[in-house]
């Protein structure tokens, strides 16, 4: 006997256990089929019905269209409409799959939660698969777990044979999430990725039963968002003639010219797919640091009377950038004008406005900036940053929307409404906690993945501290030392991609996977304190999961290390020894 996910029940477990759910479910319960238990491989089980009706109930036709086009492509199985309740005790309703919100179990875990359950042909006209959601999310969830109890060639994008059979355990899987905000941050300023790609990050995260997508549009080495009555930022800050190659201290550079942008109508697709996944789609426009690309198309909103910024152009290289927007009314408003139509593109309630690393060095030598200061009453430079970000948190919270930014928005006073990424470590987040803010933990010691995996020479441009799958999976979103109130302001966490060095979809795949499966497990199952936690056991399941993002294409790390070609031999990073500080 094999345990199984964290605070599952034991299940037989023969060579190739399907119940190695990732991340794990909060209860598995084993079913009977004549009288004995269930294996979940071999020819245990029951054999599913070529032919399968989905019962799809109120709320969860996206669901059902998401088997359709994603299960029914990959294993050849045909789904047909059915009838909700239809055969219901009538003793012919093995053939369905049952897709419901549920009252009950919404009452029971939340709007993620669900209850999946299999049954083997009987008398009792139980169907096949029941999948009960606490809400139209929930039953979402619950069919991802469905497809993985399918085994890893349900993820593939086509039958590898047409005449194969599926088959299915019988069991009950009870479940719901620990935290409502499950992230990732992609980072698509500094290497841009194409629309096909986010679409293909959001299959992923839904895989991994993530719900949140933080997206980082705009930073000094490129604008990604068409704002129509601002058409030089795409037109200019998209774009830049050559690129740095490793970290910033590397004498490298690709000449090749970089750039892309979203437009109006791709940002449209991307949150609808997202929306279909039950994934929120969290822009990011950074105020006021990080804006060089804007300040090259648009001159006047930098610091003009302190540099010259009309020969400013889009940062070709990486790191902390002294070009920041200048704090007068025309910035405002030309930036309103940008959020007015991000709003209209993006139904998320939260909206990122950055808010970090804003060197000060401009405004200390602006006249324009020290008599905003002096007019407004503020003490400093950091008040002068502060009162930029309430501007935005009070324009926003009127039109309905809530402002979260960089836990450096901290500084200088934050107002009331605002929530807080803290991404220094946890000191930013248990600020904001106990002074009634809420927030998403996603400290840089942690869950950063743009951080290397492993020492030594064979990681690919290798950056930070070294962060492994363990290390990851040990990671705790809730600091100690809070109250149960101030615990309560913990939204969740998101684990951060920043792309810097990451060049390509391969090289964001290596840094990403398999860790994004240990962080999805840490937000979404029980596991306990970190030191206690079945890392072992963690490890025993990702054997199943790597055949998963293999079927996916994903380009992941193997547990052995890079393979040939997805090292960089000579690219210079930027490695920091020993462990990471507790901050």
């Amino acid at each position: 006997m094999a345990t199984n996910p964290a605070n599952a029940e034991p299940i037989p477990d023969p060579e190739r256990p399907r119940a190695a759910l990732i991340p794990a479910p909060r209860l598995i319960r084993a079913g009977d089929v004549a009288g004995g238990d269930v294996g979940q491989g071999g020819d245990t089980g029951f054999a599913l019905p070529a032919g399968l009706r989905i019962e799809a109930g109120p709320d969860t036709g996206t669901t059902a269209r998401w088997l359709r086009t994603a299960v029914g492509a990959a294993t050849g199985l045909v789904f047909t409409d059915g009838v909700p309740g239809a055969d219901a005790g009538h003793g012919h309703g093995h053939d369905r799959i049952v897709l419901r919100v549920s009252a009950d179990v919404g009452r029971a875990g939340g709007p993620e939660a669900y209850v999946l359950t299999t049954a083997a042909p009987g008398d009792d006209g139980a169907p096949a698969v029941c999948v009960e959601g606490g809400g139209p999310a929930g039953v979402f969830w619950g069919a991802q777990t469905l497809r993985q109890l399918l085994g890893p060639d349900a993820f593939r994008r086509a039958p590898l044979d047409a005449e194969r059979g599926w088959r299915l355990p019988v069991l009950t899987v009870s479940d719901s999430p620990r935290f409502g905000w499950r992230g990732m941050m992609l980072d698509v300023a500094r290497h841009f990725t194409p629309k096909e790609g986010v679409l293909r990050h959001l299959d992923l995260l839904a895989a991994h039963k993530l719900n949140v997508l933080h997206l980082h549009l705009t930073d000094d080495q490129g604008w990604r968002i068409e704002i129509k009555r601002h058409p030089r930022l795409t037109e200019v800050g998209a774009w830049r003639p050559r690129t740095k190659w490793g970290h910033r201290a590397s004498d490298l550079w690709s000449e090749t010219p970089h750039g892309g942008f979203y437009t109006q109508d791709d940002i449209r697709e991307i949150v609808a797919y997202a929306a279909e996944r039950h994934i929120t789609v969290v822009p990011e426009i950074d105020v006021p640091g990080h804006s060089q690309a804007a300040i090259a198309a648009y001159p006047e909103l930098g610091n003009a009377d302190v540099v010259d910024t009309t020969a400013i152009g889009v940062w070709d290289t990486w790191g902390i950038n002294g070009n920041i927007l200048a704090p007068t009314d025309a910035v405002l408003r030309f930036y309103e004008g940008v959020f007015e139509e991000v709003l209209a593109l993006f139904p998320s309630r939260f909206i990122h406005i950055g808010g970090d690393e804003a060197p000060k060095e401009q405004w200390k030598d602006s006249a324009t900036a020290q008599a905003r200061i002096e007019a407004e009453g503020l003490a400093n430079e950091d008040e002068l940053q502060s009162w930029f970000i309430r501007h935005f948190d009070t324009w926003l919270a009127l039109r309905g929307r809530r402002l979260i930014g960089w836990d450096e928005i901290l500084e200088g006073g934050l107002a009331p409404g605002a929530a807080v990424s803290s991404w220094r470590g946890y000191a930013g987040g248990v600020a904001a906690a106990r002074a009634g803010h809420d927030v998403v933990m996603c400290p840089e010691q942690h869950v950063y993945l743009d951080h290397r995996q492993a020492a030594g020479d064979a990681e690919p441009i290798p950056i930070g501290f070294v962060r492994t799958l363990e290390d990851v999976y040990r990671f705790e979103t809730v600091p100690q030392g809070l109250s149960e109130a101030e615990g309560a302001r913990i939204l969740g966490a998101q684990a951060n991609v920043w792309t810097e060095v990451m060049q390509d979809e391969g090289r964001v795949d290596y840094q990403v996977h398999p860790r994004l499966a240990a962080f999805a497990e840490t937000v979404w199952s029980e596991l306990g304190a970190p030191g206690e936690r079945d890392f072992a056991g963690f490890e025993a399941r990702m054997t199943e999961h790597y055949r998963r993002l293999d079927a996916l294409g994903v380009g992941y790390r193997p547990p052995s290390g890079p393979l040939p070609w997805q090292r960089r031999p000579g690219v210079l990073g930027r490695p920091r020894e020993g462990m990471p500080p507790a901050l």
